[in-house]
């Protein structure tokens, strides 16, 4: 499919992804949205985790649910805010987990780029989003498209950390293969789930001496 302006050793990992039929149909969706409706982030942001992030440098995988429904905060990276946007409330809990964990006074920018360009991948199941309208587009195609994602980096790589923070992300990561890569498991950074083992879970320090045990680069947090 020509019209997915996606980065190119991704491209060729999904391709087959992309002839398939519910990913005509996912896209004739996400298009009459995107001409009816505010949706979140930018069309050309849609697939910016994986620009930020080739396939051949993604050490670990972030996964989020929905991009973020109000305006100026979702830039296509999941849990990330583009500058200069206060820090929501789950990356807030995230930042704190990080000073706790590690020791490291977090930045006041929101915008996990400089993550992602370290091989963290920061992907959401669902890609696009309504304005004010969480999870109104969910199931429409976009977790069967992740779901190869994961699928493809659990088969074709070798030592990477999944970070799958609550039920929903636990469910979607299923089928990773554990006996070749890390999963790291605990509650939701959000409010409502962050003192039932977010905080204290230590997944940044875990990552890190897990990379450095494999003789890979440990991510600067």
């Amino acid at each position: 499919m020509s019209e997915v302006n996606i980065e190119n050793s991704w491209k060729n990992i999904l391709n087959h992804e992309f002839g398939k039929p519910y990913f005509g149909n996912l896209i004739e969706f996400v298009k009459s949205e995107y001409a009816m409706q505010t949706v979140y982030p930018k069309g050309a942001e849609i697939f910016a985790a994986f620009d930020a992030c080739k396939f051949d440098d993604v050490k670990v995988v972030l996964l989020g649910q929905d991009p973020y429904h109000g305006a100026g905060q979702a830039h296509g990276l999941s849990f990330s805010v583009q500058s200069g946007v206060k820090l929501p409330p789950s990356l807030q809990n995230i930042y704190k987990e990080i000073q706790s964990d590690l020791g490291i006074v977090p930045p006041a920018d929101g915008n996990l780029l400089r993550w992602a360009k370290q091989g963290v991948l920061l992907l959401n199941a669902t890609l696009t989003v309504r304005a004010s309208t969480p999870g109104s587009h969910q199931g429409m195609g976009w977790e069967t498209f992740t779901d190869a994602v994961i699928q493809a980096l659990s088969d074709r790589k070798e030592n990477l950390v999944f970070l799958l923070w609550g039920a929903y992300a636990q469910k979607k990561g299923a089928s990773i293969d554990k006996s070749k890569h890390l999963v790291l498991e605990s509650a939701h950074p959000s409010p409502f789930s962050v003192h039932r083992g977010f905080f204290g879970n230590k997944h940044f320090s875990k990552t890190n001496e897990f990379l450095t045990s494999k003789g890979l680069k440990p991510i600067d947090w």
